[in-house]
């Protein structure tokens, strides 16, 4: 199938499209063309702010409504035309084949088929957890939502918990790339002294600790920590603490916090108080590797002495609560390989329990998306596409709405161009007149070792504006440099 009007009049042309020599393929725009005025030139916004934004200001969509128009394919347009993004990143299928004709990042594998790293020790005998939190009970220094770090609560060391270290995810040879590296030639106590003398005296030098912060590694990082209170008789964190204040702060311990900790921290976190925090159930769960998910399961509940699934049973309901409960199984096949019989069968019950009946059946959905692994999805997804003559994310917009929507969007994103996600998910996080600092930070700090190198240039790609420039002009201070150094220019 051919789509006219792609790319639009005044669209930058992507090498190689439409290919030569068949350009009298594509006919006169008028049927599927993107909206007049798209894509934003000379660095408009687009899509327009949505009604109702979530997260305050931060411009983030409604509940319902994600991802914001623009963002992944909604209701059909006029003409029954497939509302394909625009400024999502997972383009027109080319010739009816599916999202073939979108640019996508370096082939790419989901799952540990790699070993795990060896726990980070982090300074604490035999790689122990630390023996302050006895039974297991919730550490008071990690605060509840509402107030994410106030200074009256105890600062001791974040727990040095056995983690999953994102270099052991088998990736291609291209792979993906984090911004972060371990530093070369690492000396924990010579780093362990410039914090302290940045910290000495009066006045804070905040270059110095984000010379430091900003270059290592989380494992290095978790080293500085522990060489930090054998030279001083001092905890790092409660000293860090004492220096710095709102973003900057966040940040900084959010960097501290070992990985599988923090992600254990941001779900209970967002489920803390009398609201729930969807989105970052959505974002952790949905998008992380089977070993990931079950370390995070194991680090809640040492942790906080909280089970994760009867936490999201008492916080979610319905739908939305089955396809959480699923996802923190952490079951996912992981067979790189691809079934092309079977991604041709489960297009048929995807049409079969949605578009082709009266009515949803959620059930499949969930037991799809939720077991089949991201390769096999894909081929999936892109078999739909031929089948329906619609997109699959077009027909779950169809098929559902509110936070159920929400997360089986976010599963087919993941199978499609993960890092693209990401990349979304960042631009709606400082889109409009405020920002959700908090989405910024946790995104930046998790992805900074695993791919937010091609989430910085799908960023570019997606949004005509480098992820840089955008958080330099939505954020300031020392909170800004330490960010930037991160994402790295």
């Amino acid at each position: 199938m051919s789509y006219p009007g792609y790319p639009p009049t005044g669209y930058p042309p992507f090498p190689g499209y439409p290919p030569a020599g068949q350009e009298s393929s594509f006919p006169p725009s008028g049927q599927y063309a993107y909206p007049s005025g798209f894509p934003p030139m000379g660095g408009g916004a687009y899509p327009p702010a949505p009604s109702g934004a979530y997260l305050g200001a931060g411009g983030y969509p409604a509940p319902g409504g994600y991802p914001a128009p623009g963002g992944c394919p909604g209701a059909p347009q006029p003409g029954g035309a497939p509302a394909y993004p625009g400024g999502q990143g997972f383009g027109a299928p080319s010739g009816g084949s599916g999202f073939s004709g979108y640019p996508q990042p370096p082939a790419q594998t989901y799952g540990g088929s790699g070993p795990a790293q060896a726990p980070i020790p982090g300074g604490f005998p035999g790689g122990q957890m630390p023996s302050q939190y006895p039974g297991g009970q919730m550490p008071s220094q990690y605060p509840g939502r509402q107030t994410p770090y106030p200074s009256q609560i105890s600062t001791e060391s974040f727990p040095s918990y056995p983690v999953f270290s994102p270099v052991s995810l088998d990736y291609s040879s291209e792979g993906t790339q984090g911004t972060i590296r371990p530093a070369a030639n690492f000396d924990a106590m010579r780093d362990a002294e410039i914090l302290r003398k940045a910290m000495k005296g009066f006045g804070t030098d905040e270059q110095a600790i984000v010379d430091v912060v900003a270059n290592r590694s989380n494992d290095q990082r978790q080293k500085i920590k522990a060489a930090f209170k054998t030279m001083y008789g001092k905890d790092l964190i409660k000293d860090l603490k004492s220096e710095l204040s709102g973003n900057m702060e966040e940040l900084i311990l959010a960097l501290f916090m070992p990985p599988t900790y923090y992600d254990a921290w941001s779900l209970w976190n967002a489920m803390q108080g009398a609201g729930t925090q969807e989105r970052v159930l959505i974002e952790i769960l949905c998008t992380r590797t089977n070993q990931e998910i079950r370390e995070i399961v194991r680090c809640y509940q040492s942790e906080f002495g909280r089970d994760l699934e009867k936490d999201i049973r008492s916080d979610t309901s319905g739908h939305f609560e089955r396809l959480l409960v699923s996802m923190c199984q952490g079951n996912r096949d992981e067979n790189q390989s691809v079934n092309h019989q079977m991604a041709q069968e489960d297009a048929q019950r995807l049409y079969q329990a949605g578009e082709g009946r009266l009515g949803t059946d959620e059930s499949c959905f969930n037991m799809i998306l939720a077991t089949r692994s991201f390769p096999q999805l894909k081929a999936t997804i892109e078999a739909y596409s031929r089948m329906a003559n619609r997109d699959l994310l077009s027909s779950i917009s169809r098929e559902f709405s509110g936070y159920i929507e929400s997360g089986l969007k976010t599963i087919v994103q993941c199978a499609l161009n993960r890092p693209a996600f990401f990349a979304e998910r960042l631009y709606y996080s400082m889109k409009g007149a405020g920002t959700d600092d908090s989405t910024l930070v946790r995104i930046v700090v998790s992805r900074s070792e695993i791919d937010l190198v091609q989430i910085k240039q799908l960023f570019t790609h997606m949004y005509q504006k480098t992820l840089g420039t955008v958080i330099a002009s939505d954020t300031s201070g020392d909170y800004r440099r330490l960010l930037l150094a991160i994402v790295g220019q």
